[in-house]
């Protein structure tokens, strides 16, 4: 069942669900931000509708900065204002910030610490049609290896909405990443959020759960699915929203691993060096269990609808059910 402890959207299940692009959370987000603190501001790489700063710059178009199609200025750029005190918020598709400018954002911004926020639009194979040179999907592993760099993955537009109001406050480099297809709302404004803090979703009605999903990002309303139809064919899991990637929430998860002593992972993005990448990580050195990966597995994204890519890549309902039961049949 739901954890009635997180007031999570009691409509996740229904079929009329809403639906909002996580990206349009991240817009919602930094206009609020930008009417409670003048230090905020924003430049994007020419994509400024298609990642929702529309929203500040029509506001405040004195705080804002169009880059163009300069994904290396918009890096360079944000760290000079942020040496003289504002708050930089930078956008453009992930494929391209930090895909095209990944040096520029270690040796500018996290080489010197400084408090911009990069926000990677359009990531994982849900960009659909676009095809596979705009699919970023190697992303987290480029972020979560840099010194001082925290890396947020929110789960739906609300999440994303409190980690932009969150980032503001934390006086270190951040990437921030969003997907662009409409997603489940799962949290409400009442659901906690905290930046280094997992949540558990999804708890059995009765007993001690048999594994553990970890899922980060716009996958959790098929995790929940999964979980949900598991429950009935009486498997017993326990379902974790890891939004921090980086820091990881590392109390939560080695807690989850000794509860279930087994663990599936869920992102979309490359299972080498994303977020189950850093999940294994910390298992390791704390409560070694069987972990299943699910995510992109070595491989390029291509054209098709997000949903067919989610089920063509195992990302979806059916292969996070039969992740689950193999990792069960190696439970020690």
């Amino acid at each position: 069942m739901l954890n009635p402890k997180l007031k999570l959207n009691p409509k996740i299940f229904n079929s009329d669900v809403e639906q909002i692009p996580i990206r349009k959370g991240f817009g919602q987000g930094l206009l609020q931000a930008g009417e409670t603190d003048n230090n905020v501001v924003g430049l994007c790489a020419d994509l400024t509708e298609s990642t929702q700063m529309n929203l500040f710059a029509d506001k405040f178009p004195e705080r804002f900065v169009q880059v163009g199609v300069a994904e290396q200025n918009l890096a360079t750029i944000a760290s000079g204002m942020a040496a003289m005190g504002k708050i930089p918020f930078c956008s453009s598709y992930a494929m391209f910030s930090p895909g095209r400018n990944w040096e520029q954002i270690r040796t500018t911004i996290t080489y010197n610490d400084r408090p911009v926020k990069i926000v990677g639009s359009h990531s994982g194979v849900s960009v659909g049609p676009d095809g596979g040179t705009h699919q970023a999907l190697e992303d987290i592993a480029l972020m979560r290896v840099m010194p001082n760099m925290d890396v947020i993955s929110p789960c739906d537009a609300i999440e994303a909405k409190k980690a932009t109001l969150a980032l503001v406050k934390t006086g270190k480099p951040a990437y921030l990443r969003l997907v662009r297809e409409k997603t489940p709302v799962i949290t409400t404004e009442e659901t906690p959020f905290n930046i280094n803090k997992a949540e558990i979703f999804w708890i059995p009605d009765v007993g001690i759960a048999q594994a553990g999903i970890i899922v980060t990002g716009g996958l959790m309303h098929r995790a929940l699915l999964a979980a949900k139809e598991l429950e009935l064919e009486g498997i017993k899991t326990k379902v974790m929203n890891l939004s921090s990637i980086k820091p990881i929430d590392k109390n939560a998860v080695v807690a989850l691993a000794k509860e279930t002593k087994a663990i599936v992972t869920l992102e979309e993005h490359q299972v080498a060096g994303g977020m189950g990448s850093a999940v294994a990580e910390t298992l390791s050195q704390n409560f070694p269990v069987p972990i299943e990966f699910l995510g992109i597995q070595d491989k390029f994204g291509q054209s098709g609808t997000p949903d067919e890519l989610i089920e063509h890549y195992g990302m979806g309902k059916d292969s996070i059910k039969e992740a689950v039961k193999k990792v069960l049949k190696r439970k020690i």
